[in-house]
């Protein structure tokens, strides 16, 4: 059924949708589904924000999410409320941010992290690559103990003792020095990403 609207601010979601997935790299589509998807940003970004509890965060969820959901626009099947789908989209990207292990800051065991309003770009680097990457990276720079050790603490959680004694480590330090050192050296490989990465552009 075709849209009866005149104006796009003038139509429902659904009457947006339709135009928006019709013919996608028609401007028509394009500017249906920006109106679409401007008019739910508020409203994401709430979402966003009660998951996280932080602004600046919470923002780059929300862009991250309307992108998300505009290349995700023809896929919709229409069984239910557009903002029960866009709801959907925003839990999962929100939950897959809540679960992402923190590598590179870990402040019960880690006391020579820096604290600052923004990530250093070494943070900022890792935020923005995807997890085979990072892996890929740990398995490049990392020595077999400090992997085990890095997975133990950011993927099961378990204290800094607890690790201590399942890798057999004797040193002082324990866990903690071997975390720490992992930790510098994937912030030096990352370090040495982002310059590459600079370089390239």
């Amino acid at each position: 059924m075709a849209p009866t609207c005149d104006r796009f601010d003038d139509c429902t979601d659904q009457d947006l949708l339709r135009i928006a997935v019709a013919d996608p790299e028609a401007e028509r589509s394009r500017r249906a589904a920006s109106v679409l998807l401007k008019r739910h940003a508020d409203r994401v970004f709430a979402w966003c924000f009660r998951c996280v509890r932080d602004h600046e965060r919470a923002l780059d969820l929300s862009q991250e999410v309307l992108l998300l959901a505009y290349r995700d626009l023809p896929t919709f099947q229409g069984r239910s409320r557009f903002s029960s789908w866009l709801y959907t989209v925003t839990r999962h990207r929100c939950l897959r941010e809540l679960r992402r292990p923190a590598l590179l800051v870990d402040e019960d065991a880690d006391p020579d992290t820096r604290a600052s309003d923004r990530p250093p770009p070494d943070i900022e680097l890792e935020e923005r690559l995807d997890e085979a990457q990072v892996l890929d990276l740990i398995h490049q720079h990392l020595a077999p103990v400090e992997q085990e050790a890095l997975r133990l603490r950011c993927y099961e959680r378990l204290p800094v003792e607890t690790i201590t004694e399942i890798l057999g480590i004797t040193e002082v330090s324990g866990a903690r020095g071997v975390l720490q050192q992992a930790r510098r050296k994937l912030r030096a490989a990352l370090e040495q990403r982002h310059r590459r990465e600079g370089v390239d552009r």
